[in-house]
């Protein structure tokens, strides 16, 4: 019967479904989560234009075609218009030429400056497993730069794919026609791009980013959680403000970048809620894993 030990999964075995979300809602509550994800918000729009010229910086030396025609095809996809429309521009001017003057030290710097979005989420992920910050101050930056450097790099790999995707699908369509089956089957194959490159991030991020001791999953349920909350919400806030809310009449030129600042702090709320979700359930696995306000793992007798 629901609630008992054989009818939950094995991750919460003896824990009920009621009880895993009455403790989550007051792990939510006392960490203060829409907090954070309000300032997440704040730091990643920061971060977000660095990043995205870091990114498109070395777009022009890889022999991908059509590459930015991709990119704005996929922030139409998961952003609102006014909110993608805002990259066009960025994308355009740094995708055309070469910026061989940012390959260099400005390029470490524009480096530096997007790795403040990841630095910020490091330090609210601490908040979620309640310790605090021990490493030193060249460790933790230094690991926000290269998960930023390694996020970059998934990010074209995905990227990448997705263009090769659509070649082949144009490839196949000469031989079998653009059919509805060929079609929808090079859609779920994008998706499934997206999906998986979203596991790592949320998988590396929740293992490199909390200053505990863990054992590293690609698929936990904290990050799976997030990647589904995130594109379900993502495309719910794009429905609605597409088709529902005009924020360009009320607020004009800044609509736009109140659209992104409300998506971002979506999206720090479902980066923190993913990282509850994983904590409790770790709790829950005492003595595997850890209590309250540990950072490392038991020792094994």
């Amino acid at each position: 019967m629901p609630g008992t030990p054989s009818a939950v999964p094995q991750f919460m075995r003896g824990i009920s479904i009621k009880r895993f979300f009455s403790d989550l809602k007051k792990e939510v509550k006392d960490d203060n989560v829409s907090n954070g994800a309000a300032a997440l918000a704040y730091y990643l729009i920061l971060a977000i234009f660095p990043a995205m010229i870091f990114l498109l910086t070395l777009l022009p030396y890889l022999p991908i075609p059509n590459m930015n025609e991709s990119i704005m095809d996929l922030l139409r996809q998961a952003l609102p218009g006014d909110a993608a429309n805002m990259f066009a521009g960025t994308v355009q001017q740094v995708t055309s030429q070469r910026q061989g003057g940012l390959l260099s030290f400005g390029f470490l710097l524009t480096l530096w400056a997007a790795s403040n979005g990841l630095y910020a989420v490091m330090q609210q992920l601490n908040i979620t497993y309640d310790v605090k910050e021990g490493r030193p101050f060249w460790k933790v930056r230094g690991t926000a730069v290269l998960l930023t450097g390694a996020f970059t790099i998934l990010t074209i790999g995905a990227l990448g794919l997705i263009v090769f995707g659509g070649t082949l699908q144009s490839w196949v369509g000469q031989f079998l026609g653009e059919g509805q089956a060929v079609r929808t089957g090079f859609a779920i194959l994008r998706w499934a791009v997206i999906v998986a490159a979203l596991l790592l991030v949320f998988s590396l991020t929740y293992y490199y980013g909390p200053d505990v001791e863990q054992k590293f999953r690609f698929i936990s349920v904290g990050s799976a959680a997030g990647v589904l909350l995130l594109v379900g919400a993502s495309l719910l806030f794009k429905l609605y403000v597409d088709n529902f809310a005009n924020y360009n009449a009320t607020y004009g030129g800044l609509g736009a970048v109140i659209i992104l600042m409300l998506w971002l702090n979506v999206a720090g709320m479902v980066i923190l809620l993913g990282s509850e979700i994983n904590a409790l359930i770790e709790h829950y696995q005492s003595p595997e894993g850890k209590r309250k306000g540990e950072k490392e793992l038991p020792k094994a007798a």
